[in-house]
Order: structure tokens, then C-alpha cells, then sequence
């Protein structure tokens, strides 16, 4: 069974983008034509550049399923940030809101999501899909080994991934977060609770402190059930940290 893909939106559409972009009020002003079609330009590059590493990853799911009797990963979400999400995140950065701004600053435009079956998968996809000729690793953060102080674990690790245009190749980077069908679980019902903002802060404390519990608890329970998928599948175990391209 090979792996399910989920887009949280459908396909860009250049007309919605550009209607948006149109209809957007700036501190200096607005989009003139010429910055709307470098903005549409932009994110039809970024659009292929997560298309790209998506099908790799597909590619090794299958491969891993024809060696070793097991699919690493469970399913996959794909998303582009939306228009008003890259212009806060240029803002609050204190950035100009332009094309080259974006280029140069943020490295989260396109995103992947995988989630693995097992801790193992988890590192040897992230490994396998680094090692590929055409892939530049540019940033890891390894929240697995290194939990942050909530109890948050994953994999996150920035590639960039060359886009073939008419005027060449294109790398572009794309955000990959990688982690268990646990870790999603709990980061989902984490990630509610923190924009949950009519809880009084007491239960709001209680429910944080639980799930920080509960990642600890389940983090356990991982490591036992990994055990037992090693005893009774032929997979690689790789415990090692993807590395940056030198």
C-alpha cells in the first residue's frame, strides 16, 4: 500500500492569487502589476519545488516497500502558505514585503509534512531523500533528540530542490517536517490547545502540563513498539541525524 498524499488546499490558482494579491492593502501602498506576476511567478516555483520532493518521497516509500515488505510512511500533507501568511511573517520580521524578501528570508513557503510509521522511518526517508544528487540540505532541527520544553518532537529539515524552468534550474527550498503517527497526534491536540484562548489560564496550565506527560508517555511507548517492528521486519534502523550540505 503506497502512501496517501493530503493537500490542505487545492492546486494554486494564478487567477485567485492574483485577485487576492489585487485586493491587498500594504503599508506602502499595493501590488502594481509587476510585483503581482513576480508574487505568481514565485509561487508557481515554490508549488513545484514541494511537488518535486513529494515525489521522491512517494518513490522511496514504494522502493522500501518492494525490498523490505513495509512502507515507512503513513501519509503525507502538503501545503503552500497563503498570501496573507507570508506577508505577516515578512512583517512581524520587520522585512520589506517583496518577491526578493520572500527568496532570501523564508525558507517555509512550501511545506511537506511526513508521517512515519516508526522512529527508524522517520530518520532513514530523512536519510535516503538527503543523500539524492540533486538535493541541497540546508537546515536541520532535530526535535526528536532534542524535544522543545512542551514536550513538542519532529524532524524538521529544510531542503532545497532544483525547479526546471525555461530559464533553468531553480533551488528552492521547501520545508519537510518528519515524525511518528504519535508525535502528529499529540502535536495536533497541542497545537489546539495553545490557540484555544477562552480557557482560563489554570486549565490551560493543567492541559499543558498532561501533555507534556503524555509526551513522555508516549515517547515510551514508541520506543517499545519500535522494538518489537525490529525484531519482525528486515527495514534499515537508522538513528542518525540528517546533515547539512556542506
Amino acid at each position: 500500500m503506497s502512501s496517501v498524499i493530503l493537500d490542505r488546499q487545492s492546486k494554486m490558482s494564478t487567477t485567485d492569487l492574483k485577485a487576492r494579491l489585487k485586493g491587498l492593502s500594504l503599508a506602502d501602498g499595493t501590488f502594481n502589476t509587476d510585483q503581482i506576476t513576480e508574487f505568481i511567478d514565485l509561487m508557481q516555483v515554490y508549488e513545484g519545488a514541494m511537488y518535486e520532493i513529494s515525489t521522491k518521497l512517494e518513490i522511496l516509500d514504494g522502493e522500501f516497500q518492494v525490498r523490505f515488505s513495509h512502507n515507512p510512511i503513513h501519509h503525507m500533507e502538503r501545503r503552500l502558505k497563503s498570501v496573507n501568511s507570508i506577508i505577516g511573517k515578512l512583517e512581524r520580521k520587520g522585512l520589506p514585503v517583496a518577491v526578493n524578501s520572500i527568496k532570501d528570508n523564508l525558507f517555509d513557503v512550501a511545506g511537506i509534512r511526513v508521517i512515519c510509521n516508526y522512529r527508524d522511518d522517520v530518520y532513514s526517508v530523512s536519510n535516503y531523500l538527503s543523500a539524492q544528487s540533486d538535493i541541497q540540505v540546508l537546515r536541520v532541527k532535530d526535535y526528536i533528540k532534542n524535544p522543545k520544553q512542551n514536550g513538542y518532537r519532529s524532524l524538521h529539515v529544510i531542503y532545497a530542490v532544483p525547479v526546471f524552468l525555461s530559464s533553468g534550474a531553480h533551488y528552492t527550498p521547501v520545508e519537510v517536517q518528519f515524525r511518528t503517527i504519535a508525535m502528529d497526534y499529540w502535536a495536533s491536540l497541542e497545537h489546539a490547545l495553545r490557540y484555544k484562548t477562552d480557557l482560563p489560564d489554570a486549565k490551560l496550565s493543567e492541559h499543558s502540563q498532561t501533555l507534556l506527560d503524555c509526551a513522555r508517555s508516549l515517547q515510551n511507548i514508541e520506543v517499545q513498539m519500535q522494538n518489537i517492528h525490529r525484531d519482525i521486519n528486515g527495514a534499515p534502523q537508522v538513528e542518525e541525524t540528517p546533515k547539512t550540505t556542506n
